[in-house]
C-alpha cells in the first residue's frame, strides 16, 4: 500500500512541475524584446485559446493555429504554416466543422499566388484564382459548378477583368463571351441559348452597346440595331 501511495505521490509532483516548466517556457521574450519560444495566448479575460505558434527572435516559425470562441469553447478557424527561408505562409481558413473554406500563400495579410475556394460542406473546388505580388487579381480566374464543370473562365490585370471572359451552362455549352479592357467591356460580344445556338451578337465599346447589333431566333437573323452614337450637328435647325 504504501508503495501505491509513493507512486501515485510521484506521479502528481511529476505532472505539477511540467506544468508549472510549460507555463514557465511559454510566451517568452529574448534579450532584443522579440516573442521567441512557443506562444499561446487566449480570448481576453477566458480560458478559451486564441491562437499558438512558435517565434524565433520575433519571426513566425512553423504551424500557428487560430481559433474562434465558441460559447467558450476554441474552434480552429484558420492554420498559417511559415516558411523557414522566406516571408510567405501557406495559410487555410476553416468552417466550424473543420472543412477547408479556401487556401493559398499569404505575405502578411496580402494573398499571393493561386487561391482556392471550395463548395460549402464539400472538398469540391470552386473558384480559382490568382493574385500577383502585390495582392492583385492577375491572369486567369476559374469558377466551377459542383460537378467540376467550368461555369465561369476570365482573365484580370490589377484586380480588373481584362481580355475574353467566357460562361458555361452546367452541361459544359458556352452561353456568353465577352472581352473585357481594364474593367470595361470593349470588343465583341455574343449570347447563346442553353443548345449553343447564337442568340445575339454585338460590340461594346467603353462599356456600351457600338455599332450593329443583330438578334436571332432559331439561329435565324431576326432584327438588327444601331447603336452607334451620332454626334449633334449644331447648325440643324430644331
Amino acid at each position: 500500500m504504501k508503495i501505491d501511495y509513493m507512486k501515485q505521490f510521484v506521479l502528481c509532483v511529476m505532472v505539477l512541475l511540467s506544468g508549472t516548466l510549460m507555463s514557465q517556457s511559454l510566451n517568452q521574450f529574448d534579450s532584443d524584446g522579440n516573442r521567441h519560444g512557443k506562444w499561446k495566448k487566449n480570448f481576453e479575460g477566458t480560458q478559451v485559446v486564441r491562437y499558438e505558434g512558435e517565434f524565433s527572435h520575433g519571426k513566425e516559425i512553423g504551424l500557428f493555429k487560430f481559433y474562434k470562441n465558441v460559447k467558450g469553447k476554441p474552434v480552429l478557424t484558420a492554420t498559417r504554416q511559415f516558411h523557414e527561408n522566406d516571408d510567405l505562409a501557406e495559410v487555410k481558413f476553416y468552417t466550424s466543422e473543420g472543412q477547408v473554406i479556401s487556401e493559398g500563400l499569404m505575405r502578411g495579410r496580402t494573398y499571393i499566388g493561386p487561391w482556392k475556394y471550395y463548395h460549402n460542406k464539400s472538398k469540391q473546388l470552386m473558384t480559382l484564382e490568382h493574385y500577383n505580388s502585390r495582392g492583385m487579381l492577375e491572369g486567369e480566374r476559374f469558377v466551377y459548378y459542383p460537378n467540376g464543370q467550368i461555369a465561369e473562365q476570365s482573365m484580370y490585370k490589377d484586380n480588373k477583368l481584362h481580355g475574353k471572359a467566357l460562361w458555361y451552362t452546367e452541361e459544359g455549352v458556352l452561353i456568353k463571351e465577352y472581352i473585357y479592357n481594364m474593367g470595361e467591356l470593349h470588343g465583341q460580344a455574343k449570347f447563346y441559348d442553353k443548345s449553343g445556338t447564337m442568340v445575339a451578337e454585338g460590340v461594346y465599346r467603353n462599356d456600351k452597346k457600338h455599332g450593329i447589333w443583330k438578334y436571332y431566333e432559331d439561329g435565324k437573323l431576326s432584327e438588327e440595331k444601331d447603336f452607334t452614337v451620332r454626334s449633334k450637328n449644331p447648325y440643324k435647325k430644331k
